[in-house]
């Protein structure tokens, strides 16, 4: 398993501040949203680059996608710990008090 990093946008940094400007096409963010818990998400990073390409941008915005290799089994999906079932008494069984 391992990780590709899919650019979706770049930026530059704001004059006198610590603050990247990114712009991302709507598009791309929309691609990668995700609901939890009824809210849409979009996760991404935000990278400075070795050096500004030739528009001046100096950060680059991607996202992570996980890939699999050919020879390679797929990720165990994880256990969400959900709530357990109560066991039903029957009148056979005594009661524990």
């Amino acid at each position: 398993m391992s990780f590709e990093k899919v650019f979706i946008g770049k930026g530059r940094q704001v004059p006198n501040m610590q603050v990247a400007k990114v712009t991302i096409p709507l598009e791309k963010l929309q691609e990668i949203a995700y609901e939890k818990e009824g809210v849409m998400y979009c996760t991404f990073e935000v990278s400075k680059m070795k050096e500004a390409d030739r528009f001046g941008r100096e950060y680059t915005a991607y996202y992570s996608k996980m890939t699999v290799e050919a020879n390679e089994p797929a990720p165990e999906k994880k256990k969400t710990g959900g709530r357990r079932k109560k066991k039903q008494e029957t009148a056979d069984e005594p009661l524990p008090f």
